[in-house]
């Protein structure tokens, strides 16, 4: 085969690995490319699978006069297929990743044609600021077209919840009780995002609805005022503020902050802020937490004493009650009574993956591997503490927190587990360095979780995932 042809194909071959790896790696951080840069939790795949390769091919190729940039491809290639093979949040071909690809093609054969150059850096770049300009005016027509749609609803009540920890929670329990009364439509999943939020009002949200609840989600300042400007929530619920994505904000003050820019609503009637944020109760926020008392959690439900009234769900761990309490609040304040209250707790279903309670085999899994701040891991411990069998904690430990949560988290599961299995490598060297030596086990890829499940595991033992995290972390 002629050498050009190979320099060719190789061309190309590289080209998508390298486009293959940058979208992806953007994907997982909502596109936003200083995230990717310096806060990617393993930075080193940022050197090993993209700059390391790229640079070289171009460097050869300008040195060998575009002749044998081939062997880098061919060196690169079985590195990106072990790469590819062992991350378990795959690439999504949205139509903006699509759209990323036929720039990046176009681009590449441009060159080729009119300059002859076999450069990955030229196209990939162009192709990046392209998407860019693309995806911002596309961005614009779907932001003006949601507007219309929720202009076009002029008796629907927004219920706007962000929090830390528990957001999710919030909203969950909130449209089931508010469901009671109203024609309630909730964000799905974990959809959270401006772009999450207007997608979900362009495409999903129903004709009729009274009462809209949306999850607010935020990794900078200013993202939480992104959505209260589009939603302009009539109620707002902020959960309890801790040092989640600590990593991105730097301070707590930083993050109550940007939470507490939900309460900018030009609209807002009602907000119910927890004790955690610190901040003056006014005529329109209320601070709620401390009017909890006798709380009661078990593996079978979570009791709770609020403002005189007695309340239960079916939801497991105790810090729930202070999600079902906030939920409580709105509901009251949107004309609710005790007894339709009560109705709709008792249609609360435990939210997935959130000490959702599992009876299987003989065995009672407990899995909360979407639940990741040290008050939820910290809570879930405690219910499996209750457990008189023997008990087992499979868990990569926090990820976005520092050592000193972690060392704490190993401390605790050394108290309670009769058998820790760290998943990954992030927080495993602490675990190690706390965990009784006899209990601990390391688990390097899921793919072997279901054979350590039959070898470490039996009938009557309680399992409990405290946590979950993706291969990039």
């Amino acid at each position: 085969m002629p050498l050009t042809l190979v320099n060719l194909l190789a061309y190309f071959l590289m080209l998508g690995m390298l486009g293959y790896y940058i979208i992806t790696t953007l994907q997982w951080y909502s596109y936003r490319l200083e995230r990717v840069i310096f806060h990617h939790t393993k930075p080193v795949w940022n050197y090993l699978y993209f700059l390391l390769p790229f640079v070289s091919y171009d460097f050869v190729m300008a040195v060998t006069r575009q002749r044998y940039g081939f062997v880098v491809t061919l060196l690169y290639l079985p590195l990106f297929i072990h790469w590819v093979r062992g991350i378990d949040k795959k690439l999504v071909f949205t139509g903006r990743v699509k759209r990323f690809f036929a720039a990046l093609a176009l681009f590449a054969i441009f060159l080729l044609l009119v300059f002859k150059i076999y450069s990955v850096f030229v196209p990939i770049l162009l192709a990046w600021l392209s998407s860019l300009a693309i995806e911002k005016m596309l961005f614009g027509a779907f932001y003006r077209r949601a507007q219309r749609r929720l202009e076009s609803m002029p008796d629907l009540t927004v219920v706007g919840v962000t929090a830390s920890y528990g957001k999710t929670s919030i909203k969950n329990f909130l449209a089931t009780i508010l469901g009671e009364k109203y024609r309630v439509y909730a964000t799905p999943r974990s959809v959270n995002t401006l772009g999450g939020v207007m997608k979900d009002v362009n495409e999903e949200l129903p004709e009729g609805t009274e009462v809209y609840v949306v999850e607010m989600g935020a990794r900078g300042e200013g993202d939480i005022e992104e959505i209260t400007h589009f939603v302009r929530p009539h109620y707002a619920v902020v959960g309890k503020i801790g040092p989640a994505h600590i990593e991105y904000f730097k301070t707590l003050e930083r993050i109550r902050d940007t939470k507490m820019e939900i309460l900018r609503s030009p609209r807002l009637r009602e907000a119910w802020v927890h004790e955690s944020a610190q901040v003056q109760p006014t005529d329109k926020i209320h601070i709620f937490g401390p009017e909890i008392r006798d709380v009661e959690a078990t593996l079978e439900r979570t009791c709770f004493t609020l403002e005189g009234e007695r309340y239960c769900a079916k939801i497991l761990g105790a810090f729930n009650a202070v999600n079902l309490a906030a939920a409580i609040h709105v509901a009251r304040a949107l004309g609710l009574t005790p007894d339709q209250i009560r109705a709709g707790l008792e249609q609360i279903a435990p939210v997935p993956h959130r000490l959702q309670r599992i009876d299987a085999g003989g065995k009672v899994i407990l899995d909360d591997s979407f639940n990741g701040n040290i008050d939820g891991m910290m809570a879930s411990f405690d219910l499996a503490s209750t457990w008189p069998g023997r008990k087992v904690l499979i868990t990569p430990g926090l990820v976005e927190a520092d050592e000193t949560l972690n060392e704490e988290v190993a401390r605790r599961a050394d108290e309670i587990f009769d058998r820790i299995i760290v998943t990954g490598d992030l927080n495993y060297a602490i675990f190690k360095k706390i965990v009784s030596p006899e209990k601990l086990r390391h688990l390097e890829k899921k793919s072997e979780m279901e054979q350590m499940l039959v070898e470490e595991t039996a009938p009557g033992d309680l399992i409990l995932f405290a946590n979950d995290a993706p291969s990039f972390v």
